[in-house]
C-alpha cells in the first residue's frame, strides 16, 4: 500500500471514530507494525499543521484523535454553540498539579501537601474528567488513588504524563522554593 493510501485510510478511521483510537488498532487494521503506523500518522499530522489546515491529529498516550485546530475554536464554537470553557480556580489548579506530578496519589497525600481538605477540588476535577480513580492503596482503609486522564492530556496538549515540564524548569522544586523563602525571612 502506498503512503498516500495509508494516510487516507488513517484519516477516514480517525474521522469516523470521533474519539481517540489506540495505535495498536490502527496498525492492526492496516496490517502494519506500530512504529511504521506511528510514523505515517505523525507525517500526516505534520502536513495538517504545516499547511495550516482546520483539523489536527493529536497523540494521547499511544492513541490518536482528529480534532479541530485551536485557532479555529471561536468559529467552530459559534457554529456548534459550544459553551465557553470554564476557568479553573487556584485550588483546582494546585490540586491538579499535585495529582499530575505525584500520581497515583490519595486525597490524604494531596491534603498533606496543600494543607487543606481536598474533597471538593478532587470531586470537581473528577466531574470535569481531568482526574479519575486509578486504584486503591494497599494500606489500612484502602484509600482511593487518583491519576490524570486522557482528557487531562487533551486539555493541556500533552501526549503523555511524561511530557509534563520538569519541576526544575518551572523555577525549582517546592522544597527549594520554601528554603529560599525561609532564608529571606
Amino acid at each position: 500500500m502506498k503512503i498516500e493510501d495509508m494516510e487516507s485510510v488513517i484519516e477516514a478511521m480517525l474521522f469516523v471514530s470521533g474519539a481517540e483510537v489506540p495505535l495498536s488498532e490502527i496498525a492492526n487494521a492496516l496490517n502494519m507494525d506500530k512504529s511504521t503506523t506511528r510514523a505515517v500518522i505523525r507525517s500526516l499530522a505534520d502536513k495538517y499543521s504545516s499547511q495550516k489546515r482546520g483539523i489536527r491529529i493529536i497523540e494521547l498516550d499511544n492513541s490518536f484523535q482528529m480534532c479541530s485546530a485551536p485557532e479555529c475554536f471561536e468559529y467552530v464554537s459559534s457554529l456548534c454553540k459550544i459553551p465557553r470553557q470554564q476557568f479553573m480556580t487556584q485550588a483546582l489548579l494546585e490540586t491538579l498539579s499535585i495529582i499530575a506530578y505525584k500520581q497515583p496519589v490519595t486525597k490524604a497525600q494531596i491534603e498533606e501537601i496543600r494543607g487543606v481538605n481536598a474533597d471538593h477540588a478532587v470531586n470537581r476535577l473528577v466531574e470535569r474528567g481531568l482526574v479519575s480513580e486509578v486504584g486503591r492503596l494497599d494500606a489500612p482503609g484502602k484509600p482511593l488513588l487518583f491519576g490524570t486522564t486522557k482528557e487531562f492530556l487533551r486539555y493541556f496538549g500533552l501526549r503523555s504524563p511524561k511530557d509534563l515540564p520538569v519541576l526544575e524548569e518551572l523555577g525549582g522544586t517546592v522544597t527549594e522554593n520554601a528554603d529560599v523563602q525561609n532564608k529571606e525571612e
